[in-house]
């Protein structure tokens, strides 16, 4: 008798657009700490907002190959309005754009830059209006390039003068620098043995203790970033991912960045490892299923 049940999607049959909605999704569902997921939610925001939010931005993401990145991240962020009505992934689709039109071969920070330097007039303005959309919390003002007045000419420049205090600017500036870094947590093949969640939870609190949050910083300054960070590299030295005491330190990790009505969020970082994850699944480094092995 013939086997007549679906096989499954062939790797190479997956779209950017679907790539995309599951980076999301992994990323937002492992249980990383100070964050939404699937085994906490904030008062105001829950695990179902992030998941249709991922859903929303496919449609997107499959067209950023015949659209400017200005366009992407617009057309993402008011999809995704539609169906949230707070900010929940503006800082990821900044960094998923430029990352979903880059070819295969060239998603490094050179290839990504040289995709950056293209950018122009109509790309910040489009760019200025998806985060007036997207109205994100603890961004302030600043005297130059403020992200509530009139767009720049040159995207760019802007991202260089908010460089400093928000990773996310950094990245348009570095080429993804830090973003291609988490992937090298993520991927690391000392951590092999892992659940893909808790890889994703390990990278994330490596990209903590080694970049200090912007979110952390921007909404309670420069001190409570650096204590995360410190507080993540405390995790890291405490033995394995499966050791009592790395978890120990996890959990109280958790609980000081939730204790402040959470607004120690470390969403900054969350947005980095969710990029990385797309470059990952892009760059097939990691195989699928992703949830085959065990983990704690």
């Amino acid at each position: 008798m013939s086997d007549n049940r679906p096989k499954p999607m062939p790797w190479s049959e997956m779209t950017i657009g679907q790539m995309a909605t599951l980076a999301c999704m992994l990323e937002v569902n492992a249980p990383k700490p100070g964050n939404v997921h699937r085994g906490a939610d904030f008062s105001n925001l829950e695990l179902n907002d992030f998941a249709v939010s991922a859903m929303a931005i496919g449609p997107a993401f499959e067209a950023a190959g015949r659209s400017r990145i200005g366009r992407t991240i617009l057309t993402a962020v008011r999809a995704t309005r539609r169906l949230a009505d707070t900010n929940t992934n503006l800082g990821l689709v900044l960094l998923l754009a430029p990352l979903a039109t880059v070819g295969v071969k060239d998603l490094n920070p050179a290839g990504v830059a040289q995709r950056l330097a293209d950018l122009n007039e109509d790309d910040a303005a489009d760019v200025y209006k998806a985060i007036a959309i997207a109205t994100p919390g603890g961004m302030g003002t600043v005297d130059d390039m403020d992200v509530y007045g009139p767009p720049p000419t040159d995207l760019l420049t802007a991202m260089q003068a908010a460089a400093d205090h928000d990773l996310i600017a950094r990245q348009y500036v570095n080429g993804c620098e830090q973003v291609f870094e988490a992937v090298d947590f993520l991927t690391d093949q000392g951590t092999s043995h892992l659940s893909a969640s808790d890889r994703i939870v390990h990278a994330h609190i490596r990209q903590m203790a080694a970049h200090p949050d912007s979110l952390i910083q921007r909404k309670c300054g420069e001190e409570t970033a650096r204590k995360s960070s410190l507080m993540a590299a405390r995790v890291l030295d405490a033995g394995e991912p499966i050791d009592e005491e790395y978890l120990q330190e996890l959990r109280n990790l958790d609980f000081w960045l939730r204790a402040d009505g959470h607004r120690r969020n470390p969403g900054t970082s969350a947005d980095i490892i969710g990029a990385a994850i797309f470059v990952a699944l892009r760059k097939r480094k990691w195989s699928l299923p992703l949830w085959t092995t065990s983990g704690r």
